[in-house]
């Protein structure tokens, strides 16, 4: 019979020195768990283990069922601190134990494997952070995101320079809370630093018995370690994050510290955004409210009504407007409506819009003279550097009566459509050049009279010049668009232009358009009660 010890020492490849001095610890057995051999590694290992000597109760207690199982599977298993991977070579009745280190190999996989755990937290972190640009819904992901992966409790806090800081807290398993504090952040070391963007302070260097309670959420009990690190933003501090952990857990790695500061870059990028954002959209709403369209009414006696449609959909401002301003003290009681249309869409055409909207009620003064006022206004533009152009329909209006009169004056628009009682549509007789094109303009004005239920309609070329119908391809044109007036007799201006605006959507359908405006001006029908003054809406009866 073979002798299983040579035969171990042969299957290692190492004669008897190169045996006992393996660096890999090896101890042979029998099938009765008796130990036959063993090198030096393995007596380092297993002290107790000796030739002769049982398995049990001299190894390790997992490598000996291993032994009974005789299976030839690798097994694992610890020895003190460190782990080992047992791979059995049988040769007879005897099998020979190879126990190879894999502590350092284990700790790198579990590194590894922690560093893909952070990089996936901080993947997902990043896109719950910058799935709003609303900076308080920001705050309130920043804050459960911390508490739930990085701390027991967290508290984000946004700057501010009235003392009053924006904050959310959140303790592990438990909804943010938002609340304002009155604090003065020097209470806690590192937290005024961080709120203007200094580097962190070390954990180590923070008591947690001295932090103050409004650090500390409700019933957290005792703390333990206090993490405190600046959210970096675009260019100015974002805020600053509060880690907390209980009595009861480790204090806080450097690692975990590294970790929270790539965590709060991601969070301090996200509310600068949301910042920004919001600084931007305030900015936006109040530039945009000079350039919407007003809400028209009755004014002196007269129905108005407008509609306006963007060339764009997704925007709220084109090159197409409408005004209408009442008669200024001691200049009689016309009232002044205009509507225009720019060359050009989307913004570039609505700031130009803006402007000339400005500039024609700083020439409101003027109102009563329309060639005059448009020979200014063309001066001003024909001193722009863009070669950008208007056309516009100006309308004075004044109640007389039961009757309204009105004097209209094109200049280079389609004239104004007059709807009659009986429901005939009369173009109105007046011409005149662009603004903004030549150095003088002509211009030709027509008195119009509306009798009650009348309406005078202006509108721009977006109207006629409409592309759709049932091949999507013919525009709506002049003809239909008098065909459509005829049936708006003796409505209310509201009525009219809500009808040609439904017409001409229905007729583009989901094609593209240019911008459109329509603006109805009519006489009421019914009698004017002269004690309520003629302004706003129910001023006339039917």
């Amino acid at each position: 019979m073979a002798d299983p010890v040579r035969t171990a020492r042969r299957t290692a490849g190492t004669g008897d020195r190169g045996w006992s001095a393996a660096p890999t610890a090896a101890i042979c057995a029998d099938s009765g768990g008796v130990v036959l051999a063993l090198n030096e590694a393995a007596r380092t290992l297993f002290p107790a283990a000796a030739p002769g000597r049982a398995l049990t109760g001299t190894v390790a207690d997992w490598l000996v069922r291993a032994h009974d199982a005789r299976d030839g599977e690798v097994v694992r298993g610890e020895v003190g601190e460190r782990a080992f991977a047992a791979h059995p070579i049988p040769h007879g009745e005897a099998v020979t134990w190879w126990l190879v280190d894999e502590t350092d190999a284990r700790a790198a996989q579990d590194a590894l494997a922690r560093e893909q755990e952070r990089t996936a937290f901080l993947s997902d972190a990043s896109a719950a952070l910058l799935g709003s640009l609303n900076l308080e819904r920001c705050m309130e992901v920043a804050a459960r995101l911390a508490a739930q992966h990085l701390a027991d409790a967290a508290l984000v806090l946004a700057p501010t320079t009235s003392g009053n800081y924006p904050a959310v807290s959140c303790v592990r398993g438990e909804e943010p809370a938002r609340s304002r504090l009155e604090i003065n952040p020097d209470e806690l070391p590192g937290l005024g630093e961080a709120l203007q963007g200094f580097p962190p302070v070390p954990s180590r260097w923070l008591d947690p018995d001295a932090a103050p309670g409004w650090v500390l959420p409700a019933g957290f009990g005792p703390v333990g370690s206090i993490v405190v690190t600046p959210l970096p933003g675009h260019g100015v501090p974002a805020g600053a994050l509060v880690l907390l952990r209980r009595g009861d857990r480790a204090s806080f790695t450097d690692q975990e510290e590294l970790f929270a500061r790539l965590f709060a870059a991601r969070a301090g990028a996200a509310m600068s955004a949301a910042r920004v954002f919001a600084l931007q959209a305030s900015i936006t709403d109040t530039l945009m409210r000079e350039l919407l369209p007003p809400t028209l009414e009755q004014l002196g006696g007269v129905e108005f009504a407008g509609r306006y449609r963007p060339a764009r959909d997704g925007e709220r401002i084109g090159g197409d407007f409408y005004d209408v301003h009442p008669a200024s003290p001691g200049e009689g009681d016309e009232s002044l409506a205009v509507l225009g249309d720019v060359c050009g869409k989307g913004l570039e055409a609505a700031v130009l819009t803006g402007k000339i909207r400005t500039t024609l009620r700083a020439l409101l003064p003027m109102a009563g003279d329309h060639h005059g006022l448009l020979s200014l206004l063309n001066r001003t533009l024909a001193d722009r550097r863009d070669a950008r152009f208007v056309t516009l329909v100006l309308a004075s209006a004044r109640r007389e009566g039961a009757t309204v009169r009105l004097r209209v004056t094109s200049a280079g628009h389609p004239p104004p459509l007059i709807v009659r009682a009986d429901g005939r549509v009369e173009e109105a007789d007046t011409r005149g050049s662009l603004i903004g094109v030549l150095p003088e303009i002509r211009s030709t004005s027509a008195d119009v009279t509306l009798d009650p239920g009348e309406t005078c309609l202006l509108y721009t070329d977006g109207i006629i010049e409409a592309r759709g119908g049932p091949l999507g391809d013919e525009m709506f044109g002049e003809e239909r668009l008098r065909r459509s007036l005829t049936e708006c007799a003796n409505m209310p201006a509201d009525a009219v232009v809500e009808r040609i605006h439904m017409l001409a959507s229905q007729w583009i359908g989901r094609g593209a358009h240019d911008d459109t405006a329509v603006l109805a001006i009519t006489a009421p029908r019914g009698q004017h009660l002269a004690a309520v003054g003629g302004h706003g809406r129910g001023r006339y009866t039917a």
